[in-house]
């Protein structure tokens, strides 16, 4: 299945101006602390996962990152170990990347030239629209919204690094 162009919207040109990364893969590469709510609108339940993620090689001397995020996910009272995986490749212009999953499908193409950007992601009969934002130097975010028939969640991630040389602790 195919996704349509990324695209910003007037919210986002109304934004102060961000600092955006001069490399992304440079920007991102390495570990981070992850803390995300989830809402699903539809059924009034709220979770929390908290963990961390690593942007480390792909390995074989494939160009990018290979994205790595473990942690708890807290929802409706009850904890579980939780893990995602998702392959970060070069994009066709310098700064941007092709997310995949782990097993290679195509997930979402990404810009961060400017510090934002929207980008869609049609599964089934859903819809996730995935808003990036770079902070600063040391922080960054999403926030999915994901609509459909059975669906109605937003998820806000934060990403945060702490001291020198991006070492989380």
């Amino acid at each position: 299945m195919s996704c349509p162009e990324p695209r910003t919207g007037a919210a986002a040109a109304a934004r102060p101006p961000l600092d955006p990364p001069a490399d992304l893969f440079a920007y991102l590469a390495g570990p981070w602390h992850v803390e995300r709510s989830a809402e699903d609108r539809a059924f009034a339940m709220t979770g929390r996962f908290r963990g961390a993620a690593v942007f480390g090689p792909l390995g074989d001397g494939v160009p990018g990152l290979l994205y790595e995020e473990s942690g708890t996910f807290e929802w409706g009272g009850v904890e579980r170990a939780a893990r995602r995986v998702h392959r970060w490749l070069p994009g066709e212009r310098p700064g941007t990347a092709r997310v995949e999953f782990e097993d290679g499908r195509f997930f979402h193409d990404l810009d961060l030239r400017t510090g934002h950007d929207t980008v869609d992601h049609p599964c089934s009969l859903d819809l996730y629209r995935g808003e990036f934002t770079v902070v600063d130097a040391r922080h960054w975010s999403t926030v999915w919204r994901v609509a459909g028939p059975a669906k109605d969640l937003v998820l806000r991630t934060s990403y945060r690094r702490d001291g020198e040389g991006g070492a989380v602790t």
